[in-house]
């Protein structure tokens, strides 16, 4: 069972892969995909959001957040690999060797965008503007950039640090993170 995949619940789980000199059992996603995922969604978020700030016409920025929240709620419920944008990132990174990384925090982080793109859903469609829509739609963004440029999930991040404060329990599972987010060592007690 070296290299064989075969389809969990929610993630992939690869055999055979190791960390620490411990096979890894925990689902797992690409890491060059989810990248990829966030360059086109922060790509089509930025475009809505200059067509609402500069030109002042919200119809793309109200059906953008509504594709966003049907994006992220199937990335949370199904996984990366089922959602619209998750086939044309898997279909742009095909050719590469896939960067395995644990499933949960991406599924924290993406719960995350779910949250964002269910309020700006709500903010858009029903008429707010002004200064709310646009601190949370520049936030997304942003976390969309440090993604999918630099390699670092804030939600990630934000799901190890509350792993290491005892907020969630310790996780077997998070075993494989990109950019060192598994290396965190807890100083203090939160």
């Amino acid at each position: 069972m070296s290299d064989a995949i075969r389809l969990p619940s929610y993630g992939q789980r690869v055999f055979g892969r190791t960390a620490d000199g411990r096979e890894v059992r925990a689902a797992v996603f690409d890491e060059r995909q989810a990248r990829a995922a966030a360059g086109i969604t922060m790509v089509v978020g930025a475009v809505a959001f200059a067509y609402a700030y500069f030109d002042k016409r919200y119809a793309p920025l109200q059906a953008v957040t509504a594709f966003f929240l049907v994006e992220f709620l199937v990335r949370v419920t199904l996984g990366l690999r089922w959602s619209p944008v998750g086939v044309v990132a898997r279909a742009m990174t095909s050719r590469g060797r896939p960067e395995w990384v644990s499933a949960r925090p991406k599924r924290f982080a993406w719960t995350l965008g779910l949250v964002m793109a269910a309020a700006m859903t709500y903010i858009t469609n029903s008429g707010i503007r002004g200064a709310l829509p646009r601190t949370i739609c520049l936030l997304c963004l942003t976390l969309m950039w440090l993604e999918s440029v630099l390699g670092f999930c804030v939600g990630c991040e934000i799901a190890g640090v509350l792993v290491l404060c005892g907020w969630r329990r310790d996780d077997p599972d998070y075993a494989l993170c990109a950019a060192s987010g598994c290396e965190l060592h807890p100083v203090e007690p939160c």
